[in-house]
């Protein structure tokens, strides 16, 4: 199964991770992520820092203050937030982090915590392209995401034949994606860290894949609803937890935090060498905040479409708290843990863990250097982060899957979903952790075209939205529906 892998590693890589420099400096700028850089750092400026003006509204929207009687979608705007947190907050800002210092040094920290704040817009602008262009199917499920706004929408603009050739092309990768990132490579990790603490799984493993795979089925069956429900019970708790833990491991070592923090500054521009350089050290903490909050790649976008809401921009702007909770506070409260307590060293005590690529168990080790038994505590959780990340990417995955196939062979993708929950219990960390890379970051090669040709459509509706909020419109209909009592 590795020899799979790595060829197919291969293929992709040759053609997504080109360097755009051909070689002129000492580390190479992947096509892809440039890509995702210049998509971003556009579109912030483009909407005028929406990602910051609009922070306080967004926040009222995802309490429940903008309701109305005419909000139409199968779930609530929170519970497809912690829907698509579910997909994002786990092993991308606990393995990832630890895989971005390992490699590219703590100046990729930096990098991160930009990549999550223009990745806040990128969100924004592909949530709602994809309200605005859902459909409800023949089963009466909504179909939305990129594969929605990518066909309908370029179709809108005089070019249907390109349009859906991206929504093929951006629907096989979401479904690579969600094998790969978003089960595979998540069981690997959970299995590489339970077995620190249970051996019978280290001597078989393919009883946690078994075991893994029957949770995971029991859920999915049940379709979005099911999968709501349960993401918006177990993210606020397993976030919780593991911010109360990061800040008491902070609070210890809190004689350690500003050098950190200095170190984090002055090797995000002046790297070691072993990190690559400058290019090197940007390209890790891009990739891994791409890996983290998926933001440019358009997979939340899918279970966004599904909000019961009545502006498509409303949904959008709920989608701006994605990347910051998930990379701008989560991946940095990581970085400093890992940091401060040094576990990062090449050559220092858990020097297997970085060089196997092992990001969960090295969190782990860094947690347990202050609290003796969180590892404990630490390992069924990231077991959990594993479980609420791969029910929200089977969601996407099978969206992706009808779109091509129809909605008579969906539950051929769920067995295929968790037959390979099982095979990735015997295959190695570094050859699924390479692919996962390759098939998330080349979801937003196609993605990234719908919202350069269709920003025009978000512009549109976010100058209408911003008119009826300063009018007052907005308050008086949120009055009229009964959920709040005096404008805003």
């Amino acid at each position: 199964m590795n020899n799979v892998f790595e060829q197919i590693n291969s293929v992709l890589g040759s053609v997504f991770f080109f360097d755009i420099f051909f070689g002129m400096t000492n580390s190479p700028m992947p096509f892809i992520v440039a890509w995702l850089i210049v998509g971003g750092v556009y579109l912030t400026f483009r909407f005028g820092f929406i990602n910051v003006r609009m922070f306080v509204h967004s926040y009222k929207i995802i309490t429940g203050q903008y309701k109305t009687a005419d909000d139409v979608g199968e779930i609530t705007p929170f519970q497809s937030l912690t829907t698509a947190l579910s997909a994002t907050v786990g092993l991308g800002n606990i393995a990832g982090v630890a895989i971005a210092i390992a490699i590219g040094g703590p100046g990729a920290t930096f990098w991160m915590i930009l990549a999550g704040f223009f990745g806040m817009t990128l969100k924004f602008t592909e949530v709602t392209l994809a309200q605005i262009y859902r459909e409800k199917r023949p089963d009466g499920r909504i179909m939305g995401g990129a594969m929605q706004y990518l066909s309908k929408g370029l179709a809108s603009k005089g070019h249907a034949k390109t349009g859906k050739i991206l929504a093929v092309i951006f629907a096989v990768f979401a479904i690579g994606g969600s094998l790969g990132a978003g089960n595979a490579f998540q069981t690997s990790q959970a299995l590489g860290v339970l077995t620190e603490r249970v051996p019978f799984f280290a001597e078989y493993p393919i009883v946690f894949g078994l075991l893994m795979a029957t949770v995971v089925g029991f859920v999915i069956i049940g379709g979005i609803k099911r999968i709501a429900v349960t993401a918006e019970k177990i993210v606020p708790a397993m976030v919780l937890i593991y911010l109360i833990a990061s800040l008491w491991i902070l609070i210890v070592n809190a004689s350690l935090v500003p050098d950190a923090i200095g170190t984090i500054f002055r090797e995000a521009f002046a790297p070691t060498a072993a990190a690559g350089g400058l290019i090197g050290v940007l390209v890790q903490g891009f990739k891994r905040a791409a890996f983290s909050s998926e933001a440019g790649v358009g997979s939340a976008a899918i279970v966004h479409s599904t909000a019961a809401v009545k502006y498509p921009v409303r949904q959008g702007m709920v989608a701006l708290y994605e990347p910051l909770i998930d990379t701008i506070v989560i991946c940095t409260m990581t970085a400093l843990v890992i940091v401060t307590t040094g576990v990062y060293a090449v050559d220092g005590e858990f020097a297997n863990l970085v060089a196997s690529k092992e990001g969960a168990a090295l969190t782990a080790a860094a947690y347990g250097t202050v609290i003796s038994w969180f590892p404990v505590v630490l390992s069924f959780s990231i077991i959990l982060f594993a479980f609420s990340t791969m029910i929200s990417w089977s969601y996407y995955g099978e969206r992706s899957w009808t779109y091509l196939f129809g909605e008579k062979y969906t539950l051929v993708y769920k067995l295929i979903f968790v037959s390979f929950t099982v095979i990735a219990s015997v295959t190695s960390a570094s050859a699924l952790l390479d692919f996962s890379d390759l098939l998330i970051l080349a979801m937003a090669l196609p993605n990234l075209i719908g919202l350069y040709v269709l920003q025009g459509d978000v512009k549109e509706n976010l100058t209408m939205y911003l008119k009826k909020w300063k009018s007052g419109e907005l308050d008086r209909e949120c009055i009229q529906s009964g959920v709040c009592e005096t404008p805003e």
